[in-house]
C-alpha cells in the first residue's frame, strides 16, 4: 500500500480524466439517474461511462437517452455504454450520440467483428471499447480485437459467468482473462479492461484488482465512485517499482550509460514505462526519494504495457 503521507490524490485527482489509453478506473453511472452524473465526474474515476444499457430498464431507456443528450449538450465529453448490436435500442442509441461531444462508447455484448465495424460506421472517429461478455464473443476475441474501430477490449464478467456457468474464482477465469490480454497485445491495443467487482468490501476489491494486474489487464470497470481510488492504486506503479526504476537508471548511468548485457534493453524499456506511467497518473517519482526501503529493489514483472 502507498503511504498516505505522499499524496491523497496520487491515485486520481477528483474530476481529473486520464487518457483512455492509460485509464485504470472506468466508472459506470446509471443513465436514468441524472443526479449522479456530476458527482461521478467529480470523483476519482479516470473515465466516466453513462450507462444506458444493463443499468436501465426498457421502460426507462428514453429517459436515459434524454439525460445523456442533455449532459453531452452542455459540452461534457464523458463516455456512454450503448446497447448491443441487434437489440432494438442499438440504432437509436447511436443516432442519439451522432454529432455529440461523446468521448467514446462502450459497446455491450460484442460477439463478432460486424458488431464493432457497424457501430464505427455510425459513429466515425469515436473510440469503441468492445465489451465481450459471452463464450461466443471470447471465441472470436482475436478478430474482435483486430476489427477496425476497436479501441480497447473489456471483460463483461457477470454475463460471461451467466453464459458459461463459471464461478468467480480467479483460477476458473484465468483462461478467459489470458485470452483478453493476449488478443489486445497481438492487435497492438492498450491492455484490456477487467470486469467489475460486486460488493462493498475494500479488501475484496483490492484483491480483485491485484488479479487484474497479474493477468496484465490495466483497467477495471467500477460500479461506484468509492471503488475508483482502490482500482487506481492497484493498477498504478507501486513504490517498489518506482524505486527500482530510479535505482536502475542511477546504476546504468554510473556504469557509463551503455548496454552491458542482454537484459539491459528490456529493463530500460520497463523502467521507462514505470516512470512514464507514474508521471501520467500524477505520481511524481521525486515523491519517493526519501522512502525507506531495502538497499536494492528487485526488478518488477512487466505488467504495464500500452
Amino acid at each position: 500500500m502507498y503511504d498516505q503521507s505522499f499524496s491523497e490524490s496520487a491515485f486520481g485527482e477528483q474530476g481529473r480524466r486520464i487518457d483512455p489509453v492509460l485509464a485504470r478506473s472506468w466508472l459506470l453511472v446509471n443513465g436514468a439517474q441524472y443526479d449522479r452524473f456530476l458527482p461521478a465526474t467529480n470523483s476519482r474515476a479516470d473515465i466516466v461511462i453513462l450507462d444506458i444499457e444493463d443499468a436501465v430498464a426498457p421502460k426507462d431507456k428514453a429517459a436515459a437517452r434524454a439525460n445523456v443528450t442533455r449532459w453531452l449538450g452542455d459540452g461534457n465529453t464523458d463516455w456512454v455504454r450503448v446497447n448491443g448490436f441487434g437489440t432494438e435500442w442499438w440504432a437509436g442509441d447511436l443516432a442519439m450520440l451522432s454529432g455529440t461531444s461523446v468521448g467514446g462508447v462502450m459497446l455491450a455484448m460484442v460477439e463478432s467483428v460486424d458488431h464493432v465495424t457497424e457501430t464505427a460506421k455510425r459513429l466515425p472517429d469515436v473510440p469503441i471499447v468492445a465489451l465481450v461478455e459471452t463464450a461466443r464473443g471470447l471465441e472470436r476475441i482475436t478478430e474482435i480485437a483486430s476489427a477496425k474501430g476497436t479501441f480497447r477490449l473489456a471483460f463483461g464478467i457477470g454475463d460471461f459467468r451467466r453464459d458459461t456457468g463459471f464461478g468467480d474464482n480467479p483460477t476458473t477465469l484465468a483462461y478467459a482473462r489470458s485470452r483478453f490480454t493476449i488478443a489486445a497485445k497481438a492487435a497492438h491495443l492498450p491492455s484490456a479492461i477487467d470486469g467489475p467487482t460486486v460488493g462493498s468490501s475494500a479488501l475484496r476489491l483490492s484483491e480483485a484488482t491485484a488479479v487484474s494486474a497479474e493477468f496484465g489487464m490495466t483497467g477495471k470497470i467500477c460500479l461506484t465512485p468509492d471503488q475508483c481510488p482502490t482500482v487506481n492504486e492497484g493498477l498504478s506503479p507501486s513504490v517498489e517499482e518506482i524505486t527500482w526504476a530510479k535505482e536502475f537508471f542511477v546504476e546504468y548511468e554510473r556504469d557509463g550509460g551503455e548496454i552491458r548485457n542482454g537484459s539491459d534493453l528490456p529493463r530500460i524499456a520497463r523502467a521507462n514505462k514505470i516512470l512514464d506511467l507514474a508521471r501520467a497518473y500524477g505520481i511524481e517519482p521525486s515523491d519517493f526519494d526519501d522512502v525507506d526501503g531495502p538497499a536494492h529493489v528487485p526488478a518488477p514483472s512487466d505488467t504495464y504495457h500500452y
